[in-house]
């Protein structure tokens, strides 16, 4: 928000310099994020008159000039400006003025005429631009030879804070007044509020058929108005100050009092509406061409002001166009409601406009203020543009319930770590508006309309520390250690993760969230992603479901920059769509792998990557665990090189070489190899039991089956395996054979058993128990003894 001082000091009576009020605020908690001028350095201008104006004898677009500017006669000044003319009142730069960028105003010649000054626009003085093809025009009753800065006001400070969404209450000068008092202590001015006389019968009715979504809905006709009459300079230089541009005499009081009070406020064209006005939600496909030329069609979750003939305003947003005033508008209706912010929320994005009605009314309008509102708009309007204000109309809906909330002194004691008596703390309390009532060990407090933000006890002490200030609190007193929980014994440190992929040789990326919708399809097979409302970009327009694409990505970028060897992963969110319509996401950990097995070196020869060596990679980040390979399919990947991971009986994740049809579409000379693991599988761990080593000498056997080419060794092992024995240590493949001696169809599968025993010597009748079971339980799936 931004607001010129002088306006803040007419409701907030403090002697605080404009840095001294800026480290004030920003130390309360309302950030300010820039102070500025209100207009550049310069000196010696005043107020002039020009009293005559005659053609230059030698130039036909010079004039020259006499010029009252109060020094006690008048002086002759050139100018080529062409709206000069007598009896206008302008700034004049006298001899000797300093005016911006370093320029000096000094007595000189002009085509053989002397000028003794110059007459300025507001260019030439650095203010902001007035609309007028040439000098500044001042008001008709500005005073000669004043100094311009005095005149003006041109020494203001010019505020920027950055307001929390919490803090909707200091989005207007009222609002900032009462913060400022609490927090220096000054004298509060609440604006006046004068109660209009009623002197047209006419008024307008008003219908709420939206209850929860507005709580309630004034209005009030103005008849016979000069929607033509200008904006006084006094209204339209604290708008702009405050960033707000001038439009008409309507619509700046409009923005006026939203501004002085914070309450958004909306006048139609009385004479174009068509019977009540009607606070409603939008039905489903109407359309609505808005004041910012723009024709949007409305959705049902959409509050809208109509009319017995349709929608007029999407309520709290944005003003429709045919309702609008305009300078042949005589009769008006002023508007002011109060919506439920979780109603507004939300639709700037959607509709992709906002306001700064939108802005306020998201974040909580103070929902006692509209009828002041209206009175105030009314005073303005009868002194600017004249007219007859009728009564005032109004509906009620449901408006929020006042909230308490206790406070224990002893609790503000121990969480500042400082003892505030309890007088100061009633004295904070009620500068804030949040009406203190005193109990046994503290007090109760009644959040105001105003505040949103005030719900258990714990607002109220940060409100106290604010006020009280945080710099006043000793550091001492500040100081706390916090205990870390520590991880269950089955769960993986997170750091170990990224630490065990930097041991592989992986670097860590970080992509978007956001992803090409081709993507999807071409990654994840996924013709239905969620897609984004509002995307960044059309390449951002779906959320992603796999990592592939990003990494694919990273991996493009590298080879742009001719890396020819690339090992990255990533541990990020995906997303999903469920049946049911709502969404899932998970975490998930993606690696790739591109180029070499090995850096290039003398004492290797180099190979390209392949599956086996990913996969050693993704067995080491398991750390051991039981999972197994089993070979599938997947959409991104080649049909013949591509596993899933599978732990428990659950798939985890996927392994394997990019389909060649990618490499041609995204322009990679050679596949590289992914995987994609949910990262709460690699976050499991087993939990460390204590086993003894044994004294004793293991003794290994081998075993060699023939097996059909169907059979994978996994499915051989998970039998030798269900062989429960406290002998067997381990079971694993060390040779497979095809070729001369075989059934055509089959292979030979060599296996190892490690047997151990913790307590004896190994005797060969024990060893041969086993051995004779693990043969006879894989020949009942059909392989034989080699």
């Amino acid at each position: 928000m931004q607001f010129p001082y002088t306006w803040l000091k007419t409701q907030a009576d403090t002697d605080l310099s404009a840095d001294q009020l800026a480290h004030l605020l920003t130390m309360a908690g309302l950030e300010v994020e820039e102070t500025a001028p209100a207009a550049p350095a310069f000196s010696g201008v005043v107020v002039a008159e020009v009293k005559s104006v005659e053609k230059h004898p030698d130039a036909d677009r010079l004039n020259v000039t006499q010029v009252d500017a109060g020094t006690g006669g008048l002086l002759q000044i050139v100018c080529g400006a062409p709206n000069v003319r007598a009896g206008m009142k302008v700034p004049c730069a006298l001899d000797g003025a300093a005016l911006p960028n370093d320029f000096k105003i000094k007595p000189t010649k002009m085509r053989g005429v002397v000028s003794n000054g110059m007459l300025c626009s507001t260019n030439e003085l650095g203010l902001p631009d007035d609309g007028v093809d040439g000098l500044h025009i001042l008001p008709a009753d500005a005073p000669v030879g004043q100094n311009l800065r005095d005149y003006l006001d041109l020494d203001d400070t010019l505020f920027t804070l950055k307001i929390t969404p919490n803090r909707a209450d200091c989005l207007s000068i009222k609002g900032l007044a009462r913060e400022v008092a609490a927090l220096t202590g000054c004298a509060f001015r609440q604006p006046e509020i004068q109660t209009a006389s009623v002197q047209s019968a006419k008024t307008q009715p008003v219908r709420i058929d939206a209850p929860e979504d507005c709580g309630c809905f004034l209005s009030r006709v103005i008849e016979n108005v000069n929607a033509a009459a200008p904006t006084p300079a006094w209204m339209r230089q604290r708008l702009e100050r405050s960033g707000v541009r001038s439009i008409s005499a309507l619509v700046d009081i409009g923005n006026y009092v939203m501004l002085e009070l914070g309450q958004p406020m909306h006048v139609f064209d009385a004479d174009k509406l068509s019977g009540s006005l009607i606070v409603r939600r939008a039905k489903e496909g109407e359309t609505l061409a808005c004041l910012n030329e723009k024709t949007v069609c409305l959705s049902e979750n959409t509050l809208v002001i109509a009319d017995e003939k349709g929608a007029l305003s999407m309520a709290g947003l944005m003003g429709g166009e045919a309702s609008a005033v305009s300078d042949g508008t005589r009769n008006i209706v002023l508007e002011s409601a109060w919506f439920k912010p979780e109603i507004i929320a939300g639709k700037s994005r959607q509709y992709g406009f906002g306001s700064d009605s939108s802005f306020r009314f998201e974040r909580g309008v103070d929902y006692r203020l509209q009828r002041d509102a209206v009175e105030r708009a009314t005073e303005l309007v009868l002194h600017i543009c004249g007219g007859a204000a009728g009564a005032i109309t109004e509906a009620e809906g449901r408006l929020p319930e006042s909230r308490q909330a206790a406070l224990r002194l002893a609790r503000v004691e121990k969480l500042l770590g400082v003892n505030i008596d309890a007088e100061r703390v009633r004295q904070i309390l009620h500068g804030l508006g949040l009406q203190p009532e005193a109990t046994a060990d503290g007090f109760r407090v009644t959040a105001p309309s105003f505040r949103y933000d005030i719900e258990i006890e714990a607002d109220l002490i940060e409100e106290i520390a604010r006020v009280y200030g945080y710099e006043n609190i000793p550091d001492d007193y500040t100081a706390g250690r916090l205990n870390m929980m520590a991880l269950p014994e089955t769960r993986r440190p997170r750091f170990a993760v990224y630490q065990k992929m930097a041991e592989r040789g992986y670097r860590e990326v970080v992509s978007y969230a956001f992803v090409d919708e081709a993507w999807e399809q071409d990654f994840a097979s996924n013709a239905d992603p969620i897609r984004l409302q509002n995307p960044l970009a059309a390449q951002y327009s779906v959320m992603r479901s796999t990592l592939i694409g990003g990494l694919v990505e990273i991996l493009q970028n590298n080879l742009n920059r001719k890396q020819n060897r690339v090992r990255i992963f990533e541990i990020a969110r995906v997303f999903r769509k469920l049946s049911d319509g709502t969404f899932a996401q998970n975490e998930r950990i993606g690696g790739l792998w591109y180029g070499s097995a090995l850096p290039e070196q003398w004492g290797e020869k180099t190979r390209p990557a392949d599956f086996y060596d990913i996969k050693a990679d993704v067995e080491a980040l398991l750390q051991g665990q039981a999972v197994s390979f089993v070979k599938a399919g997947h959409a991104a990947l080649h049909p013949g090189r591509t596993a899933e991971i599978v732990s428990d009986g659950q798939v985890i994740g996927f392994v394997g070489e990019l389909h060649p049809k990618w490499l041609q579409k995204y322009d990679l000379p050679q596949a590289p190899l992914v995987f994609e693991i949910d990262m709460a599988a690699v976050s499991a761990t087993e939990k460390t039991r204590y086993r003894a080593v044994s004294k004793f000498q293991p003794a290994r056997r081998d075993l060699a089956f023939v097996m059909p080419e169907t059979m994978s060794h996994d499915e051989l092992l998970a039998v030798l395996r269900d062989v429960k024995s406290p002998l067997v240590q381990e079971i694993e493949v060390f040779d497979v054979y095809r070729g001369t001696g075989l059934p055509e169809g089959t292979k030979s599968m060599a296996v190892k058993v490690i047997l151990q025993d913790a307590d004896a010597t190994l005797t060969d009748e024990a060893v041969e128990s086993v051995m004779t079971e693990l043969v006879a339980a894989a020949e009942q799936t059909g392989v034989k003894l080699r």
